[in-house]
């Protein structure tokens, strides 16, 4: 059963989803290959090659890698999908950017998002912002899958695979990268963070954001938003969690003046436990949570971090 893996870098780091997704590949066969396309990612290679069930690695080090463009990177992809029966990226922005390319040239239906392995060709993935769960069997000779890495936890990282270098350059020429605009903040990745405390409309302005910052230093953790408050212009939408923003499985997410929409919800319900501050005890987040207060954010907010 061969699995080709796609791996998430920035060309100096491997991100931890990767990790995670070699387990989901892992729940279907043992012959995994990891794919690390990118330029001057030699750092990214040296940590492929120490991913616990990985047996080789493929490098395509090369400039048209450098951006992860979807146009040059799906049509690697389907250069080297000849050898393999499960191709296999995690379901952040660039797998979900070129995954469906590589499905569509291959002619084969993708399955998304997968959240559990029954067997090679029967998968189990959230449907309808996550209310419901859909067991997805496919007939296709091979399988395109994407996978939400918050179902899986990461394998260790104390293997020692053979690393092979590709000589393949697949320069689509059809686009090119302009600029990156990316946030920069001294706390934790939200997408990675062990803690995220997360406030929503409740917080009535973007200003009170801040009640939540000492919080977080004292508990190590990433700040997130609901929609609504992004909607609001509260915060920017980097900080969305939900099923239109990251979704996130940390071991403890705190929701502060979240109602607790589906949509809402569905990118947060993983977590290990969730506790909840809301003055209203009919909110819809105080179903999931395992701890509520019912109380006012800005009373109960100065106390716990007093408390901490």
């Amino acid at each position: 059963m061969s699995i080709l893996v796609f791996a998430e870098h920035d060309n100096s780091t491997l991100k931890a989803e990767t990790l995670k997704t070699v387990a989901a590949a892992q729940a279907i066969g043992s012959d995994i290959t990891l794919l690390v396309a990118g330029y001057n990612c030699q750092n990214v290679v040296d940590a492929a090659a120490k991913v616990n069930g990985v047996s080789k690695v493929l490098v395509a080090d090369n400039a048209v890698y450098e951006h992860q463009l979807a146009e040059n990177t799906c049509l690697l992809v389907v250069e080297l999908a000849a050898e393999y029966e499960h191709i296999i990226a995690t379901a952040l922005t660039t797998g979900k950017n070129f995954m469906p390319r590589v499905a569509a040239l291959l002619d084969v239906t993708q399955i998304s998002d997968i959240i559990g392995v029954e067997s090679s060709d029967t998968f189990i993935r959230p449907i309808y912002a996550g209310n419901a769960i859909a067991t997805v069997q496919s007939l296709d000779s091979k399988k395109v899958i994407t996978v939400r890495s918050t179902g899986f936890d990461a394998v260790a990282t104390d293997g020692n695979a053979e690393v092979v270098k590709l000589d393949i350059v697949t320069d689509a020429g059809n686009s090119s990268h302009v600029s990156d605009e990316l946030t920069k903040s001294e706390r934790p990745d939200l997408g990675a963070a062990s803690v995220i405390i997360s406030g929503g409309r409740g917080m009535q302005n973007g200003d009170n954001f801040k009640l939540l910052e000492g919080i977080a230093d004292k508990l190590g953790a990433a700040i997130g938003a609901s929609r609504a408050a992004v909607d609001a212009g509260f915060v920017p939408n980097d900080m969305q969690v939900g099923q239109t923003g990251k979704i996130v499985a940390p071991d403890l997410y705190i929701a502060v003046g979240i109602s607790g929409a589906i949509q809402h919800l569905a990118g947060m319900k993983d977590s290990k436990i969730i506790v909840a501050i809301n003055k209203d005890p009919e909110a819809p987040i105080f179903q999931v949570a395992d701890y509520g207060i019912v109380a006012d954010l800005f009373d109960a907010l100065p106390e716990l971090e007093s408390k901490l």
